[in-house]
């Protein structure tokens, strides 16, 4: 980490791109004959030069130039370049000088600019070929081979898996200078390391400063330096550090501190940190201070997390890069998604990236929890060759100094799927235990002081590490192993790092863009060598909740297929965390595989590749929200119901449910007032609840089912808070004219005001989706119970990604047209205007 005063320009504009022969060109003065196209930086070969087989990418010389001007420096300054990260094995050239050479994708680089430095100077990058350097054989030899990558010498280079993974829809490779590349005039002072350490004591905020700092070139060594704390306008804490050598050392102290919460449980405050060096001052970032605690022993109990003495069941998606995509999303609008679905955590994978400081930055401000993977999945790395090993520990402590401290930071892991792999081709189980799992990455998470548990891989623990029943799980029992519903709890689950993966369909504006008849299957994930694909997961289930033939039905209606399609997923998701998320459960949380889809189609994102949500986010939102209700079908024990406050006062609210025949008449209604304290649960049975038998569940089937709906509605003051829906009958499967069902959509918009929009139903209306041009609804693919009414909020939304933020809506002045459809209806029905 680099801070200090200094002038950055960014080089991100004037780029070019072209491709020779593996080592066609030794250098850049034999360029200039090439065929040069437009291309962008941070950016990839894929982004300048769509379409190309996807073996290309890998299999040529891909050269990025550009040219900047830039005055000497003065005395007590100096000039450099910053690569943050070039994939992947690559060579710099600044005035035809070769000036840095990198392996690897996941380190940065900085490069003093000296004698070679002029008024104009040419810049250029070449990303070497791998797969002539993959072809060369390589010792040790792999003790075991994986299917997750078709070339197994992959273990030998630092760089990112997804995007060579066949089966899996991930995009072509990443390669060239796919994060910044800056040109810093830097003066006063430099710091060259840093460590932030927060924590309480005695209800007390404790910041631990270490900080190495180097003058320029002609500058002298600073003589006195001070540290300050911030929140909002007002000082917190400052103190004078002191020095031995180049390295400065202190502690602030804040008596009344603020704590950091993940954002469904609290408020993420932060403090600012600024640094005084003779004069110079620098702003390090911001910290937060939290206690993080994880009960038990991970490899038993699962990851249980408590933060600042409350529980916190962890809920949200494994995170997929946004430079593989296709789309334009922003960091800030895809992780508001996340704040909006009352998600909490995400998870880096080791076949991903590390990600950019401003993913941190954002977690941090926003209040979501990081689970980080070091970048290791499946392959047998050389443990025993120094040369990579020492390449390991410089990656590892560069990312611990860059997350160490952070309140984000949940848990570290030390890859994906390792010790599984092992245990899978029956091998002995210590090989997932050696020298980098078990030695030198706990060695160096310990050394940094971070407080955030390791774990050697995921999943783990048991006498298997892929059990469920202990420790960290890939859970898919419910998913590609189509278990049925009940062994979400069955499997006895104590933490899922994985989980839930469907072939989630986007919605038709997606699938229109997709230039080929079936349109739906574009984008299925598939494990390499199965007979079946996520497509025919999804179907499993289609058939099982809604007794429909998929197959036939594809071929008769395929509209009704989508639709149906689009809505089980969800249902699914929100089943199994509802077992999950129960009071009485032993799991700690779950992570959907994954957020965000890497190129169009039906992948495994709740998010399709542009950001925008799929159906099945919006099911699982409600199933995650810091305050929700839900229900539990307990067999021949009822229905039980269930209520979840995350936040950090006492919910006070009415508990309301009803009991409808016929998807109309209500036979049976009860009010119980709650009060659930903060971070604390309830549960108990519908029929003690109402104070009589009812065969809630419809397990003993003396008859007819007495009813085929059950609500559960959480209300405050008037207000609904959460609500859900049963159906022990099975799930509404006949559409309905809605003349039938009653169902009339109101939009008010008076007053520059909100905009609202009113849906009422005389009769149950189920999976209702709204569609306004221009705008979004506050909550999509709902259900209204019958006699009732559904108030959302509509937003302008900027395009692909989502919501407006306050700074700069777009799209439609005010709602226009617009109509509404469900799962139960009969076409489409018109918003009327009040």
């Amino acid at each position: 980490m680099t801070i200090d005063a200094r002038v950055v320009r960014e080089l991100s504009t004037g780029w070019e791109l072209a491709a020779t022969a593996p080592g066609e060109c030794a250098g850049p003065r034999e360029l200039d004959e090439l065929d040069w196209r437009p291309a962008r930086v941070p950016g990839t070969a894929a982004m300048a030069m769509p379409g190309e087989p996807r073996e290309s990418y890998d299999g040529r010389d891909w050269w990025f130039r550009t040219s900047f001007e830039a005055a000497p420096p003065e005395p007590g300054e100096e000039l450099a370049l910053v690569f943050a990260g070039i994939a992947t094995v690559s060579e710099v050239y600044v005035n035809g000088a070769r000036v840095l050479t990198s392996e690897s994708m996941f380190a940065s680089h900085t490069v003093a600019l000296g004698d070679e430095l002029r008024t104009r100077n040419e810049l250029a990058i070449c990303c070497r070929a791998l797969t002539p350097l993959l072809a060369v054989p390589r010792r040790p030899r792999a003790r075991w081979r994986t299917r997750i990558v078709s070339e197994g010498n992959l273990r030998f280079l630092r760089t990112m898996l997804l995007g060579r993974t066949p089966g899996l829809p991930t995009g072509p490779p990443v390669v060239g200078p796919w994060r910044p590349v800056r040109l810093e005039r830097r003066r006063g002072v430099v710091v060259e390391e840093l460590e932030l350490r927060p924590r309480i004591e005695g209800g007390r905020g404790v910041l631990a400063a270490r900080v190495k700092l180097r003058a320029p070139a002609g500058a002298r060594a600073p003589t006195v330096v001070t540290l300050a704390l911030s929140a909002g306008t007002g000082a917190a804490a400052r103190a004078s550090l002191s020095v031995e050598g180049a390295t400065w050392r202190g502690e602030l102290v804040v008596d009344d501190v603020a704590r950091w919460w993940p954002h469904t449980h609290g408020e993420p405050n932060r403090y600012r940190v600024t640094m005084t060096a003779d004069g110079f001052e620098l702003d390090l970032g911001h910290v937060g201070f939290r206690e993080l605690r994880c009960g038990g022993e991970v490899e038993r109990d699962g990851i249980q997390l408590a933060i600042n003495g409350a529980p916190v069941f962890a809920r949200g998606a494994v995170w997929t890069p946004l430079e593989l995509g296709t789309g334009e999303p922003s960091l800030r609008e895809v992780l508001g998604r996340v704040l909006a679905a009352g998600m909490n955590m995400l998870r880096i994978p080791g076949t991903a990236c590390y990600e950019s400081d401003e993913f941190y930055d954002l977690c941090d401000e926003l209040g979501i929890l990081v689970w980080q993977d070091f970048m290791f999945a499946n392959l047998d790395y050389p443990e025993q060759d120094e040369a990579f090993m020492a390449t390991v520990r410089d990656e590892a402590s560069a990312v611990l100094a860059r997350l160490g401290g952070r309140p984000s930071l949940a848990v570290l892991c030390g890859g994906s799927e390792v010790a599984q792999q092992v245990a899978m081709l029956g091998l002995d189980p210590e090989l997932a235990n050696g020298p980098l799992y078990g030695r030198l990455l706990p060695a160096l998470v310990d050394a940094a002081g971070i407080d955030a548990p390791y774990i050697r891989s995921a999943p783990i623990g048991g006498d298997m590490p892929f059990r469920t029943d202990q420790g960290v799980a890939n859970y898919y029992g419910v998913g590609a192993y189509r278990r049925p519903l009940e062994d979400a709890r069955s499997a006895q689950v104590r933490f899922a790092a994985e989980c839930l993966a469907f072939a989630n369909v986007p919605d038709d504006e997606a699938l229109a863009a997709i230039d080929t008849g079936s349109s739906w299957k574009a984008g299925v994930p598939r494990d390499v060598g199965a007979g079946w694909d996520f497509q025919d997961v999804r179907d499993h289930y289609l058939g099982l909740l809604h007794g429909v033939d998929p197959v036939a039905l594809r071929s008769v209606d395929p509209e009704r297929y989508l639709e149906l399609s689009r809505a089980v997923s969800g249902e699914v998701m929100a089943e199994v965390f509802g077992e999950w998320r129960r009071p009485a459960s032993p799991c700690g949380g779950g992570l959907v595989l994954w957020l965000t889809d890497l190129a169009p189609g039906a992948g495994w994102g709740l998010l399709d590749h542009r950001g925008v949500p799929k159906e099945a986010y919006y099911r699982l939102a409600r199933a995650l929200a810091p305050v929700a209700v839900w229900s539990t079908d307990e067999g021949l024990g009822g229905v039980h119901l269930h209520v979840a406050n995350d936040t950090p006062k006492p919910l006070l609210a009415v508990l309301r449910f009803a009991l409808y025949r016929e998807l109309e008449t209500c036979v049976g209604e009860e009010r119980t007032e709650l009060r659930v304290e903060p971070y604390g649960g309830f549960s108990d049975s519908l029929e003690r609840l109402l104070g009589r038998f009812v065969d809630a569940s419809w397990a003993y089937r003396f008859g007819p089912p007495a009813q085929d709906v059950i609500v559960a509605t959480l209300e405050h003051d008037g207000r609904t808070l959460s609500q859900s829906f049963r159906f022990p009958a099975g799930r509404p499967g006949e559409r309905e004219a809605a003349g039938r069902l009653g169902v009339r959509a109101v939009l008010d918009d008076a007053d520059g005001a909100t905009p609202k929009l009113t849906v009422s139903s005389k009769r149950l209306l189920y999976g209702a989706r709204v569609a306004i041009p221009g705008f979004e609804a506050s909550e999509d693919a709902f259900s209204v119970e019958p006699g009732h009414e559904r108030e959302l909020e509509l937003t302008r939304s900027t395009g692909a990604a989502g919501p407006a933020s306050p700074g700069g809506p777009t799209g439609a002045a005010s709602p226009a047209g617009g109509s509404i459809t469900a799962l139960n209806l009969a076409g489409r029905v018109a918003i009327e205007r009040r």
